[in-house]
């Protein structure tokens, strides 16, 4: 099995990882541990409802490295899209929720939770 395939397994898991933004305020380099869901073939970040420093990080500017650090290793570069339709907000948040066993809270989360979906700089990682 390819370092590649290997990878696209890893992210088709979930689990987690950390990643790096770049402080908004400072412009340093932000590390923090985080749980990442793979989506109908998308990758996806989440958090619980409420401001996030990460997030407003990637708002400023979405680049981030999306750090596997389990069975595989690997710093991926890749870009933040900010997920704001209810109806994709939705669909991720309720997989999100069955592994956190708070599916009772979906309509909470869909309106004030962080989410984000990482599209890597290589888009082949998810075809592998």
């Amino acid at each position: 099995m390819t370092d590649t395939d290997q990878i696209a397994q890893a992210l088709r898991r979930g689990g987690i990882i950390d990643i790096t933004t770049t402080g908004r305020q400072s412009g340093q380099p932000r590390r923090i541990e985080i749980v990442f869901f793979h989506v109908e073939g998308r990758v996806y970040i989440t958090g619980f409802p409420g401001t996030r420093s990460w997030m407003a990080n990637l708002h400023a500017d979405p680049h981030l490295v999306f750090h596997l650090k389990k069975e595989v290793v690997a710093d991926l570069p890749a870009t933040a899209r900010t997920v704001s339709e209810v109806d994709e907000r939705r669909a991720v948040l309720a997989v999100a929720l069955r592994a956190w066993r708070r599916q009772d809270q979906l309509e909470a989360f869909v309106d004030g939770a962080p989410l984000i979906e990482v599209v890597f700089d290589d888009e082949t990682l998810l075809a592998a």
